[in-house]
């Protein structure tokens, strides 16, 4: 029976960013990519919040959804989430996926950007921040269709939301000790052109994990699943094709 897969959104995004994917594995087994805490169609985000606190949002909804293990996915913060949870809960946990991701606290200079950006967002709205960074998201040369869909999720975010993570993230743990003692297989990948999480980033997570698989996306920015599905699908799709096999 083939792991359930759960799909990790990044900010300020929200599930659909995982369409793809969802239309590729849907039909070989439970996909499941929901809302973060404040995201979409989820509740709006408390005040504050971390990011254990996000890894427990997920818990529960697998809890509720009865599933004890699957195959965790993650893009950017939704790979540092993915990170927190198998912190928390590494036995419910049967293959990792980080993309375009790092394991690294913030530094306090970034620690300061984030607030600052929190501020921003509250005061602002989402509009701005979005056409700033909308080509930095994905690649200048993506579709304009993938740009559209890209810049309608974030400013679809609700400040509020978007602020409560950022500062979660001016907050993150060091994930690269625990890295180290992870002892299930995972995948990391990663955009060739991702200024966010370079590919030094991608390779340095990839010798720190005992067993993973780097794959680096061609002709991407900091979301390769969006950009380029059909290189990334492929690469999860031969990296689930391997958990499912051991967990068989």
């Amino acid at each position: 029976m083939p792991f359930p897969l759960v799909l990790v959104h990044g900010h300020p995004f929200d599930h659909t960013m995982w369409n793809p994917q969802l239309e590729a594995f849907s039909g070989s087994r439970r996909v499941i990519a929901p809302d973060l805490r404040g995201y979409g169609a989820s509740p709006s985000a408390p005040e504050v919040t971390r990011f254990e606190e996000f890894a427990q949002d997920l818990a529960a909804l697998l809890d509720e959804l009865g599933v004890e293990s699957c195959v965790l996915a993650g893009l950017s913060m939704g790979g540092q989430i993915v990170m927190d949870f198998y912190r928390q809960f590494p036995g419910r946990v049967s293959g990792l996926v980080l993309a375009d991701t790092f394991p690294a606290p913030e530094t306090p200079d970034g620690a300061e950007v984030r607030h600052a950006m929190a501020a921003r967002l509250l005061r602002e709205g989402m509009r701005g921040y979005a056409d700033e960074v909308l080509e930095k998201m994905v690649a200048p040369y993506a579709s304009a269709e993938v740009k559209a869909h890209v810049h309608r999720m974030m400013t679809a975010t609700r400040p509020e939301s978007a602020a409560a993570a950022l500062r979660a993230r001016a907050a993150r743990p060091d994930y690269r000790e625990l890295l180290t003692t992870v002892t299930v297989p995972a995948l990391v990948v990663v955009g060739a052109d991702d200024t966010y999480t370079p590919v030094a980033d991608a390779e340095a997570m990839h010798a720190t994990l005992p067993d993973s698989t780097l794959h680096v996306i061609e002709g991407t920015a900091h979301m390769p699943n969006l950009e380029r599905p059909k290189e990334f699908n492929e690469a999860l799709e031969s990296f689930l094709a391997r958990i499912d096999s051991a967990g068989g």
